[in-house]
């Protein structure tokens, strides 16, 4: 059994690794393998959250085999690490339960499969703790945001409505287990990760400052189930992390909640010239209720600024960005 989550230091991070389509072990999946090792002996995190899309479909002939060659640098680093599902990881050799297991059996694993009783597999909060090991000092939510949509409209997939109501129940539950008052909460951060971006994703690039780029349409649910808004009400999330577009990689705040896209870290899928391959990096801080947050690219790169990007005003056009529809990998 891995240790718990704990800050080592005075401070924790978390490397995103999203849209890794590995397949077969390919020229594509070794290209991905040295990015993952690039990234990994870069940053040396406390945990890595892979957010969805670990394998490429019907493309991955053998899905155990491959889930085991993805996590390799990973397991062999000695590094913690949790996922949540993506639309295509349950398209290979495995459904989705049986995926989970073969991740449960690797040695440095540390997500939970959460309650079968609720939508999908893997919805789970993991505490990390302080220095001293004797409280929570942040919380990190997985949420596993189906596939495709279950009725007739079509398009992408939802985080239901069950879900929602399990959320809002763990997040009391969790507080009340660790009797977190009111003033505690203020230096106790809490960060969601799931792959399909939510509809407010769309609505923070039309409507707020935002940084980095997007080159495709955010490809959220056609309707919208209120995930958002549960976040809100609850008040603890104030970061959310999602792939699922592969050149999109911009983040911005909306009522208080930082939206982010990670940054495509596999070769795989699809892409776009110019924009090349890497891991979006999380840093919090033990007792401050923020976050830092950066992308390492392909060949070790840091960035750390984004470009900006402000709304547009009625009748301006959207200059030499070009959105384009998600491409099915």
């Amino acid at each position: 059994m891995p240790e718990p989550l704990r800050f080592r230091t005075e401070t924790f991070k978390i490397v995103q690794l999203t849209d890794t389509h590995w397949t077969n072990f390919d020229e594509r999946d070794r290209l991905t393998r040295q990015l993952m090792e690039t990234v990994l002996d870069s940053e040396q995190p406390d945990l890595v959250f892979l957010t969805g899309d670990m394998l490429g479909g019907a493309d991955c002939k053998d899905a155990d085999r491959g889930m085991r060659q993805l996590v390799h640098p990973i397991e062999e680093r000695g590094l913690s690490w949790t996922a949540v599902m993506g639309n295509h990881d349950d398209e290979s050799t495995l459904r989705r339960e049986e995926l989970w297991r073969v991740m449960e059996s690797c040695a440095h694993f540390v997500g939970k499969r959460g309650p079968r009783n609720i939508t999908g597999v893997g919805n789970y909060v993991l505490p990390v703790m302080n220095r001293k090991g004797e409280r929570p000092a942040a919380f990190l939510w997985g949420i596993d945001s189906s596939s495709y949509a279950t009725t007739d409209i079509g398009g992408w997939g939802w985080i239901t409505r069950d879900q929602i109501a399990w959320y809002e129940r763990t997040a009391r539950q969790v507080r009340r287990r660790w009797s977190i008052t009111d003033e505690e909460r203020l230096r106790v951060p809490a960060l969601a990760f799931f792959h399909i971006p939510l509809p407010e994703y769309d609505e923070v690039w039309r409507t707020q400052v935002c940084y980095g780029q997007k080159h495709e349409d955010v490809c959220a649910p056609k309707i919208n189930t209120g995930f958002f808004a549960a976040l809100h009400e609850v008040g603890e999330v104030i970061g959310t992390f999602v792939g699922h577009d592969h050149i999109n990689d911009f983040w911005g705040t909306l009522y208080g909640i930082r939206l982010c896209y990670g940054r495509c870290s596999g070769y795989g899928g699809y892409g776009k010239e110019g924009f090349p391959c890497g891991a979006r990096v999380i840093e919090l801080q033990e007792g401050v209720r923020d976050f830092r947050t950066w992308l390492r690219l392909e060949d070790g790169r840091t960035i750390i600024q984004q470009p900006e990007h402000r709304p547009l005003v009625e009748g301006q056009e959207s200059g030499n960005r070009e959105p384009m529809s998600h491409a099915i990998a």
